[in-house]
């Protein structure tokens, strides 16, 4: 934690950068983690990436109820540490804890138990996809607690001002996810072959590992994370307050994900290839949308911590700053899917007749780019 950057003095936009590149790459890795499943899956078969597509739809959802606890939590440490007041700071940060792990756990229950109605939602045209989809379903929401401490993990040190920790650890787990996902699918060496089961395990162990690197990480913290007792009595009045703070973004996510998931359920009546396609294509996307959300937790931590500590100027000339960076990265990437949406969509799926619909979705995707990072960004703000 000694890598923490002040960002309530000094130039504005070193500070921010400093804070917003490791969160920015680190949101690379994590949707990575999704592109190496896509890229292995999709050497399946299309049928394979939409009941991987279909089940994912899932964990997307479960990232709404991550970012109630993440959100909350990120900034009232942020406002806590900038106010001064340390012990503000563990008192949130354990409530955020304790929320996460709680809606982690229940959530993870329930997908397991509710496999067959979940999947039976989208109604997929192959007995063979929905079969996959819901074993898919249920390794990797059965498992989706990691996935929730770590991003709680990552909110808690960027209000600190400590985005390197996050990206070392998302970036171990990227290394196993690369490895074990082809082990794994396939039957490489002395492991038998799993297929879209694979991909799920490898996944959650994955995830698994950059949980234990956090925890590694935050028993050197001296500051929050040394702190934190988990097993005590919960502050009620620090929960309510999380809760109240994250609520309105994590129903905003999961609003999202429920329209995608009725979208979804329309295309699979154009058979399983359109629900692959739209998969992939927005697990493309996301290399758009995820950067600008992480930069846009790099700016909530900004204007969190200057809020605390009523640097009312400082909050305007940041937002400014942002999004002169954000509106550049959006004109990039709507370059990008427009001019080169088949030589991208071929990575994933070569199949001939399903790349006509990849790359009309693609052109299409790329006309909102620029709109979507200066909404995300002051969102975050």
């Amino acid at each position: 934690m000694k890598k923490s950057i002040n960002l309530l003095e000094g130039p504005i936009l070193p500070s921010l950068s400093g804070l917003a590149l490791p969160i920015m790459a680190t949101s690379l890795i994590q949707m990575a983690y999704n592109l190496t499943d896509m890229i292995w899956i999709g050497r399946v078969g299309s049928s394979a990436v939409a009941a991987v597509g279909a089940a994912g739809m899932y964990m997307w959802l479960a990232n709404g109820l991550a970012t109630l606890a993440k959100m909350g939590g990120q900034v009232k440490v942020a406002q806590a540490l900038g106010a001064k007041e340390n012990k503000q700071a563990v008192s949130y940060a354990k409530s955020a804890l304790q929320l996460g792990i709680t809606l982690g756990l229940i959530y993870g229950i329930l997908s397991v138990v509710l496999a067959n109605p979940l999947i039976d939602f989208f109604k997929l045209n192959s007995a063979k996809v929905v079969a996959d989809a819901k074993i898919y379903l249920q390794i990797t929401c059965g498992g989706v607690v990691f996935s929730f401490l770590n991003q709680i993990f990552t909110g808690i040190m960027t209000a600190m001002g400590n985005s390197r920790t996050s990206f070392v650890a998302t970036a171990v787990g990227l290394v196993i996810n690369i490895v074990m996902d082809p082990v794994l699918i396939f039957g490489i060496g002395p492991f038998a072959e799993m297929g879209v089961m694979g991909a799920g395990v490898a996944t959650v162990f994955a995830q698994m590992i950059v949980t234990a690197v956090f925890i590694l990480a935050a028993l050197k913290d001296e500051i929050i994370f040394q702190k934190v007792r988990l097993l005590e009595k919960v502050d009620r009045e620090s929960m309510m307050t999380i809760v109240k703070i994250g609520f309105p973004t994590g129903v905003q996510s999961m609003i999202f994900t429920s329209i995608s998931m009725i979208i979804a359920r329309m295309i699979a009546g154009f058979g399983d290839s359109a629900v692959a396609v739209q998969k992939v294509g927005s697990q493309i996307e996301s290399i758009s949308w995820m950067t600008a959300e992480g930069f846009g937790a790099a700016v909530n931590a900004f204007m969190a911590q200057n809020h605390g500590a009523k640097n009312k100027k400082r909050i305007v000339q940041g937002y400014k700053v942002a999004m002169r960076i954000e509106i550049v990265w959006g004109i990039l990437c709507t370059f990008i899917l427009i001019v080169f949406p088949e030589v991208i969509f071929k990575i994933f799926i070569p199949e001939a007749d399903v790349l006509p619909m990849g790359v009309d979705y693609l052109k299409i995707l790329g006309v909102s780019q620029l709109f979507m990072c200066i909404e995300l960004t002051t969102a975050g703000a």
